[in-house]
């Protein structure tokens, strides 16, 4: 018998969904078929065959939420073995949201909705604070932090393991619950019961009637996006720099450059020129192409671009590592690619992990103008607008070009106003006039 663990997709994965199983007990299988999906936090990946053998037993029901890393999902009995009965007491334990009783000692109504000690005249207990008393911002994985706002563990009073002292799922295990919780101030509202659950409590208060909504649950993609940039937005000392672009030359430069590669069968788009440019620009400025971390600022050595991709459920931002040593037609290529796997669910982590700079482009829905959250580590993400006919000044004269503009937000800490203005005066005359990209 060989079992088959829940695979960890990502160097920080501790748990993920199984959706979905693409075979049943008594098939057979060989190495490198797809035999599962599984939900990560930004993607849902297949899982391949690794060994040879006939289903034994299915583990883990399809569905089943919060399967550990490295949990037994299912069984192949492989030539000579005797098909056995397999011990389905780890199961419930692997997917605990769909037992009946959760690992924690005391039985919860609801996944992760009542604090584990339950006292009946106690608040429920408040999510983990993002900072220290003193102000300093508390590193912690995303799954320390849901447990320990389950748990009403205060992070502020938890010493991490993790590297640079980030705390990890390990040290919210240690912790005891209510571990340097403030004393309330207040008595706890009456009128609801302390097991309602949290969103229902939410939509009431804001005077949301019960029924007149439907209720989509969040599945593991959106609430990565909710929770990283609430982070993002709320830690990150953030300021954005407006320009506008001449961007004539740069769409008769497309039209040549398209010319050039149609027998090719690769199409540039002006985002794929802006990827460009901004990397170039990258290289030129390179205090922007940064990220900060409390042990220091990490100056990268290449532009790794990360395009912001919109795919049902939320966004991801899928990378063109080294953008700087790559041409239109490779850039062009590699982001049609990324962005096509994007939408199916199809990236491995590596793609869409880590990065150094965004771009994130509305410009084909029409948006004259935005400013985008910053994606975390990264320094600095850049906003695209529209391309539009408007009226420009030069010299006594009133003329008609192509405008784009563009929206740089920077993270203070490590790209500040001065840099921030550098980088946009290094990347205007790359987009204004694409010859410069080359020289």
């Amino acid at each position: 018998m060989t079992d088959i663990l829940m695979p960890a997709l990502s160097p920080t994965m501790e748990e993920g969904t199984l959706a979905k199983w693409h075979v049943k007990k008594g098939d057979t299988v060989k190495s490198g078929d797809v035999i599962a999906e599984i939900e990560t936090d930004k993607a849902t990946m297949e899982v391949e065959a690794v060994d040879e053998g006939v289903v034994d037993e299915i583990l883990v029901a399809e569905g089943s939420e919060g399967v550990k890393v490295n949990t037994p999902i299912a069984r192949l009995a492989g030539e000579g073995d005797t098909p056995a009965p397999a011990p389905k007491a780890e199961a419930p334990k692997a997917a605990a949201p769909k037992a009946e009783v959760a690992p924690a000692q005391a039985p919860e109504p609801a996944k992760a909705e009542a604090p584990k000690p339950a006292p009946v005249p106690a608040a429920a207990p408040a999510p983990a604070p993002a900072k220290a008393a003193d102000g300093a911002r508390i590193f912690a994985s995303p799954l320390a932090r849901r447990l320990a706002e389950q748990k009403g563990i205060d992070l502020s009073a938890v010493t991490g393991s993790g590297p640079h002292g980030r705390i990890v799922k390990v040290d919210i295990d240690k912790a005891q619950p209510g571990q340097g919780k403030p004393a309330p101030t207040a008595a706890p509202a009456t009128g609801a019961p302390a097991s309602a659950p949290r969103q229902a409590q939410t939509l009431e208060q804001m005077g949301i009637v019960p029924g007149s909504y439907d209720l989509i649950p969040l599945d593991g993609m959106r609430k990565t996006v909710a929770r990283r940039m609430t982070d993002s937005f709320r830690d990150v000392p953030h300021f954005p720099l407006n320009i506008d672009l001449e961007i004539d030359e740069l769409l008769a430069a497309r039209a040549k450059i398209n010319a050039m590669l149609e027998k090719q069968g690769v199409k540039v788009s002006v985002n794929d020129l802006v990827i460009k440019a901004a990397a170039v620009a990258l290289m030129r400025v390179p205090e922007a192409n940064a990220s900060y971390t409390p042990d220091g600022i990490a100056m990268h050595h290449h532009a790794d671009i990360a395009m912001a991709v919109a795919v049902p459920g939320g966004l991801i931002t899928p990378i063109i590592r080294s953008a700087e040593t790559k041409g239109l037609a490779q850039i062009a290529t590699e982001a049609k690619d990324l962005a096509e796997r994007a939408r199916n669910k199809k990236l491995k982590p590596e793609e869409f992990q880590g990065g150094t700079f965004s771009v994130s482009n509305l410009g084909m829905f029409g948006i004259k103008s935005f400013a985008s959250i910053i994606n975390e580590p990264q320094g600095a993400i850049l906003s695209v607008g529209v391309g539009e006919k408007r009226p420009v000044v030069r010299g006594d004269k009133l003329e008609i070009a192509t405008v784009m503009s563009v929206t740089l937000t920077c993270d203070h800490r490590v790209v500040d106003g001065a840099t921030g203005a550098k980088w946009l005066a290094a990347f205007k005359p790359l987009i204004e006039d694409p010859l410069n990209m080359i020289v």
